[in-house]
C-alpha cells in the first residue's frame, strides 16, 4: 500500500511539472509574438520612412534595394533639415515682397495725393495735353527719381535689394519731395516752351 501511494505522488508531481512547463512555454511564445510583432512595426516604419523621404529612393539597375536602418534615419534627418531651410527661405521671400506691397501702397497713396492736390487748385484751366509732353513729364520725373534710386539701391542680393527699396521710397518718394520734383519738371518744360517762342 505504502508503494502505491509512493507512485501516485510521484505521478502527481510529474503531471504538476508538466503543467509548469507548458505555461512558461506558454508564456514565452507569447512574448516571442509580442517581440516580433513589435519588429515587424518598426520594419514597416523604416520602409515607410523609405518611401516617404526622396534621398532614400535610391534603385540600381532599375530596381529598388533596402537601405540600412541607420542610413534611412540619417537621409531622413538631412531632408528633414533641407525642409526646414527652405520653409526659411520662402518664409523670407515672402516677408520681401510683403515689404514691397507696403512701398508699393505706399507710392499708390503718394502719387493719388499729387493729383488731387493739382486737381484741387483753383483758376486752373482744362486743357488737353498731348502724349509727347506726358511722356515727357514723366521721363524727367523718372530720371529725377533713378538719380537717387541709384545712389541708394544696394543690389548685393534679393534682401538688401528689398529693404534698401523701403528705405528708398520712405526717403525719397514723400508726397513733398515728390511734388517738388514735378514742379521743377514743369517749370523747366515751361522755360523750354518759352525759348521755343522767343
Amino acid at each position: 500500500m505504502a508503494e502505491a501511494n509512493i507512485e501516485d505522488v510521484t505521478d502527481d508531481e510529474d503531471s504538476d511539472r508538466g503543467n509548469q512547463m507548458s505555461y512558461k512555454e506558454r508564456r514565452r511564445e507569447a512574448h516571442t509574438q509580442a517581440e516580433q510583432k513589435r519588429r515587424n512595426a518598426i520594419n514597416k516604419g523604416y520602409d515607410s520612412l523609405q518611401d516617404l523621404v526622396p534621398t532614400c529612393q535610391n534603385t540600381e539597375q532599375g530596381q529598388c534595394y533596402k537601405m540600412s536602418k541607420a542610413t534611412v534615419l540619417q537621409k531622413s534627418i538631412d531632408y528633414i533639415q533641407f525642409l526646414k531651410k527652405e520653409k526659411s527661405k520662402q518664409e523670407e521671400e515672402v516677408a520681401a515682397l510683403q515689404k514691397e506691397v507696403v512701398a508699393l501702397t505706399i507710392m499708390k497713396l503718394n502719387y493719388e495725393q499729387i493729383v488731387s492736390a493739382h486737381q484741387s487748385q483753383p483758376g486752373q484751366l482744362s486743357k488737353q495735353i498731348s502724349d509727347d509732353v506726358k511722356f515727357q513729364v514723366f521721363r524727367a520725373v523718372m530720371d529725377s527719381l533713378y538719380q537717387s534710386f541709384e545712389h541708394c539701391i544696394a543690389t548685393n542680393n534679393f534682401a538688401e535689394i528689398s529693404g534698401s527699396v523701403i528705405s528708398w521710397v520712405e526717403e525719397h518718394c514723400k508726397p513733398q519731395i515728390l511734388r517738388e520734383i514735378m514742379c521743377g519738371v514743369l517749370q523747366q518744360l515751361g522755360n523750354q516752351d518759352a525759348s521755343y517762342l522767343a
